[in-house]
């Protein structure tokens, strides 16, 4: 198993992670709380941050941050965040570094979602919110400063799925333009059958088992007939769909999956980038945040998503 040389220091000394995380979920959402506090807690002169909760599709309320460049003025592009946390843990404070950081390097506005998670809320009621927010911030992109058309979505591992779902979603029901979608280390196939979900198994990071008890806790695992709103690979049409970036890593089990759905949208012809970072896993960045290959993964996409909004 290749191991980038900058992180086997890091690699080695992971503990091992439980074999089902989402077991005990309450467990899992205070681990991965802890995990992000030292970066949610830190403030960002370069932002504004305003909270707000916006009427939900089912008479939820859902709660957000609208980020803006500090001392920005006129009419910006904006990013819908969606935060990542296999569909069952994350939360606004946890997404806020990257969400910081897309809003002062994007030069966008930047919502961060907190849709209704798993097993609580099973699908469609994570991605419902995200429709949700996506037409309340077209509907008040003039009250935000925002212009319309150029409005991206953007999100990882369960973040990514949501991402692209909600790109179907949108075309399919004739919804808000979405200008642009970054994928990031997004799960993407419910079936779980592709070499690296089979091949990596190591239990000290995010590996296959834990993918498949990912699905079963936001689909059940009785699931027939999933919906490609609730997992994208099961789309049989990509056509129309916003030009895509899709970053994989080496040692992550959605590797496969995502490379096969970028290479779908590049045959439906959806101009696609695609970035891959060897020897990897899934969420490195935060085990590893003041890693060199951290900081150039996070650039790439961060400049493809700028660009993509800027062009």
């Amino acid at each position: 198993m290749y191991i980038h040389p900058e992180l086997t220091g890091v690699f080695a000394a992971l503990p091992r992670r439980p074999e089902n995380p989402f077991a005990d979920i309450e467990a899992t959402r205070s681990s991965f709380r802890a995990l992000m506090a030292p970066l949610a807690s830190a403030r960002d002169p370069r932002v504004t941050v305003q909270r707000l909760s916006v009427p939900g599709p089912d008479g939820n309320e859902i709660s957000m941050q609208i980020l803006r460049p500090a001392g920005a003025h006129g009419v910006l592009p904006a990013v819908l965040y969606l935060h990542g946390g296999g569909f069952a843990y994350g939360e606004l404070d946890g997404a806020s570094p990257m969400a910081r950081d897309v809003c002062a390097e994007v030069g966008a506005v930047v919502v961060n979602v907190h849709y209704r998670l798993a097993p609580e809320h099973r699908f469609p009621a994570g991605i419902e919110d995200c429709y949700a927010a996506l037409c309340w911030l077209a509907g008040n992109a003039a009250d935000l400063g925002v212009a319309p058309e150029r409005i991206a979505v953007t999100g990882a591992s369960a973040g990514g799925c949501l991402s692209a779902a909600l790109c179907l979603l949108a075309r399919d029901r004739g919804g808000p333009r979405i200008a642009y979608q970054c994928l990031l280390i997004p799960c993407l196939d419910d079936r779980t059958r592709t070499a690296s979900i089979r091949r990596i198994t190591d239990g000290r990071i995010p590996n296959g088992p834990g993918m498949r008890h990912m699905w079963d806790t936001y689909l059940g695992s009785d699931r027939l007939d999933v919906s490609p709103y609730a997992a994208p690979a099961r789309a049989t049409d990509l056509s129309g769909l916003p030009p895509a970036y899709v970053l994989t890593c080496g040692l992550d089990p959605l590797r496969d999956e995502a490379l096969d759905y970028a290479r779908r949208l590049i045959e439906a012809d959806v101009p696609v980038e695609t970035h891959h970072v060897p020897g990897a896993w899934h969420f490195f960045e935060a085990h590893a945040p003041g890693s060199a290959l951290a900081g150039a993964a996070t650039a790439h996409w961060i400049a493809a998503l700028r660009t993509g909004l800027h062009r």
